[in-house]
């Protein structure tokens, strides 16, 4: 993997998120995405989120400030990100789930008061932790920091940020599984605290409006929502997420009518007995180990998304941009190019920098 000072020299990325992608687009055309989509189904209808155009601005309140950089740690800590990619390589070789919950688990910490780790936390003082709330009690991978954590410091002690550990883990175990890469600045503090109240993230069975608000209140928009949802192409989900799709959904007595009649046999199947066994988010039949990609949104297209928030994705506005990923190899270029983008305007959500936050020497207890 490149060195951050290599991709420096490639790759400037300030207050605007320039992205350099897995695949450097050097000409000044339309993006991927634009020769998918229509011009007349480009027309977002005057809500001014800027869906349509063909490059994306980044111009949010929570745009990456100054303090991070490329190679953060170069003088501190100059080794801090090989330690991270070779753990998460060694990781990922032991148990390949690792890298769907790193996944998520930096999602879930950055989708509450930004990236600062704060869902690493322990309960502080009787409290309730982030760790607690609803939507988080099914979060993996908290051993896998703490490993990583330790090696850091080893090496270098009180120097490199839990926030900047998620950030980087999430990005490597995105390329181990097949994702695009892209470039991750540095310098994030760790959250002094946890909070439990603001935890809101979407539900399982959200609809695409809900799952929408949700993103836009972080400053995403449909376009950038749709295509961070493809990470649901890799990692698996335990039966108590959709049970309710395949046997007695909305009080009916029937499975979810938008469901395949295929895919409600092989949920089932999933769901007997004590319905422990999760089952893989991949889209294909159970037990086909199946990477990173856009077969996500052809499977939704045919009807076969285990959750109901991904198969709502077909059922308004965002069922175009299902459309334009699940098209081919134009597609799939289109989406990793997107996925790529949300990730790095992910990463700058709301980041503690500076003088604010503290290096955890523990990822799971603050600094008294």
């Amino acid at each position: 993997m490149l060195r951050h000072p290599v991709w420096g020299a490639i790759c400037l990325l300030a207050v605007s998120l320039v992205l350099c992608t897995d695949k450097l687009r050097t000409d000044a055309g339309p993006s991927a995405y634009a020769l998918l989509v229509d011009e007349e189904e480009e027309d977002d209808g005057g809500d001014g989120d800027g869906d349509g155009s063909s490059s994306f601005s980044f111009s949010s309140p929570q745009a990456t400030p100054d303090e991070l950089a490329f190679g953060f740690y170069d003088g501190t800590c100059p080794n801090a990100e090989a330690v991270i990619a070779s753990t998460v390589r060694e990781l990922f070789a032991a148990d390949p789930n690792v890298a769907a919950a790193l996944v998520r688990l930096f999602f879930h910490d950055c989708f509450v008061h930004g990236c600062d780790a704060s869902v690493l936390l322990d309960r502080i003082g009787g409290g309730k932790s982030e760790r607690d709330a609803a939507p988080n009690r099914s979060l993996r991978g908290f051993g896998a920091v703490d490993k990583i954590k330790a090696r850091l410091e080893k090496q270098c002690p009180g120097t490199v940020s839990c926030a900047d550990i998620l950030a980087l883990a999430a990005r490597d175990s995105l390329v181990l599984v097949g994702g695009p890469t892209y470039p991750v600045l540095t310098g994030r503090r760790d959250s002094a605290g946890s909070f439990y109240d603001d935890v809101n993230i979407p539900a399982p069975n959200a609809t695409y409006a809900m799952t929408l608000s949700a993103f836009a209140r972080r400053g995403f928009t449909e376009r950038e929502t749709v295509a961070l949802l493809g990470a649901h192409s890799i990692g698996k989900v335990q039966c108590r997420f959709f049970r309710d799709r395949i046997y007695n959904f909305a009080g009916t007595g029937e499975p979810d009518d938008s469901l395949d009649a295929d895919m409600v046999g092989e949920m089932r199947a999933v769901c007997s007995g004590d319905g422990a066994a999760p089952m893989e988010m991949g889209y294909y039949r159970q037990g086909r180990e199946v990477g990173f990609g856009a077969h996500y949104y052809a499977k939704l297209l045919a009807g076969r998304g285990i959750l109901r928030s991904d198969q709502q994705l077909t059922a308004g506005s965002t069922v175009r941009w299902v459309r334009a990923y699940a098209s081919g190899h134009r597609g799939e270029e289109a989406f990793r190019e997107d996925f790529a983008h949300a990730m790095v305007k992910l990463s700058a959500l709301a980041p503690l920098k500076g003088s604010a936050g503290q290096v955890r020497i523990s990822c799971s207890k603050s600094v008294e």
